[in-house]
């Protein structure tokens, strides 16, 4: 931690001169799910686009670094009917600088199971979400609010996944209340027709955010559990992998402190969590149960330039299933090695400047400091992003 913080103090006093806005993987990929009532009986086009430069310096026993350029753009027509209903219909298009063959799937090792199966040129997606709103609750089929919008904490999710990860694709539903917000989905990640020579494959998820006070408070406290599980096989599978069960669990408490007037603190953020996980079945992990302590503190300084500082602590083993892997115990570099225990320090600068809501422009750098017996590694990753979402009305119709 002390090497940490030597490095990123210079780094925090340059970052003061900039003009910054909001925390930049919510600012750049987080999306509201609520529908827009002002634009009912809209036929509009619209292009959600993201494109990127991610670098990731890691030079380290657990994974090796690696360089994202490229871009994904998710043009689309979407239509609200009523006021409760909308509907969305495009493609999601990935796109890697230089690159010319991809697989079909590409989230995480799904590329493995159809890896004989390539795209050419760009790899390609249909694009189809249909949701209803009602007073308190949102439910969401085809093409989910995911990824960002899931809120989930760093060990439990990569945030560098919302450049590199197929949309996702399934059945969602989002409840807001007073003194609670829920997010439950399936993502189903890869379907099987009979004989099929790949498996099953798809992601339950839970974040369950308990507010203990009202939210006007200049200090609110919360408590959020999160749950991923991941299950593949099926009946119709005829591999010989098995069918899989694995699943990260986390449970904590969280304090944010708003000023919304303050010239230096404009938020702190404060959690603590438990982390888990656990193989019900198979042997994707070579271990069955697993568990890990979370600290961290986030602070948005001079009109939002944030600022994170972390841990995490692993006395024996853990495993993960989308976070990052430098908060496990099984390397990534060398297939087959675990770490006997892990404690990672990490840092966070990151800033998105608005032009306007629908042309962005932000950049990060993240910094990890892991520890294990035997090793230790100090690396780092940057980027720089940019966000364009325009929309156009093609035509209105009067509501029925």
């Amino acid at each position: 931690m002390r090497r940490l913080l030597s490095l990123l103090f210079p780094l925090l006093l340059g970052g003061a001169r900039l003009s910054l806005h909001a925390q930049v993987w919510d600012a750049l990929c987080a999306d509201s799910h609520r529908i827009d009532t002002t634009r009912v009986g809209e036929l509009r086009a619209e292009m959600n686009a993201l494109a990127f430069f991610q670098n990731n310096e890691f030079s380290s026993q657990i994974m090796k670094g690696y360089t994202l350029p490229g871009a994904w753009l998710q043009p689309k027509l979407t239509f609200a009917p009523l006021s409760q209903i909308s509907l969305e219909a495009g493609a999601h298009l990935l796109l890697f600088n230089g690159a010319n063959r991809y697989p079909n799937y590409a989230y995480h090792d799904i590329a493995q199971w159809k890896g004989n199966q390539h795209q050419h040129g760009v790899h390609a997606l249909p694009y189809f979400r249909v949701q209803a709103d009602f007073k308190n609750l949102t439910l969401v089929l085809g093409d989910l609010y995911g990824a960002q919008n899931h809120q989930l904490i760093l060990p439990l999710y990569n945030p560098e996944q919302n450049l590199s990860a197929d949309p996702e694709t399934g059945f969602q539903l989002l409840l807001d209340k007073r003194h609670i917000h829920l997010d439950t989905w399936m993502n189903w990640q890869s379907y099987i027709f009979n004989l099929d020579t790949h498996q099953e494959a798809f992601t339950v998820g839970i974040n369950a955010t308990l507010k203990c006070n009202r939210k006007e408070k200049p200090f609110l406290w919360e408590v959020p559990i999160q749950l991923l599980l991941q299950h593949r096989g099926g009946e119709l599978d005829v591999t010989d992998r098995g069918v899989q069960t694995v699943c990260n669990a986390s449970a904590g408490v969280r304090m944010t402190y708003r000023h919304a007037s303050g010239h230096v603190l404009n938020r702190l953020c404060a959690e603590v969590d438990a982390l888990g996980s656990y193989q019900q079945h198979g042997t994707l992990w070579p271990f069955d149960t697993g568990f890990g302590l979370h600290a961290s503190a986030q602070a948005t300084l001079l009109r939002n330039l944030t600022v994170s500082l972390g841990y995490v602590g692993i006395p024996r083993q853990y495993a993960n299933l989308y976070g990052s892997p430098f908060f496990g115990t099984i390397s990534l570099k060398h297939p087959g090695t675990l770490f006997r225990g892990m404690h990672t320090a990490y840092a966070n600068l990151g800033y998105a400047y608005n032009f306007t809501s629908a042309y962005r422009l932000g950049a990060q750098l993240d910094i990890f400091d892991a520890n294990s017996k035997g090793m230790s590694a100090l690396t780092f990753g940057f980027g720089v992003y940019f966000r364009v979402c325009p929309s156009f009305r093609i035509t209105k119709t009067k509501s029925r």
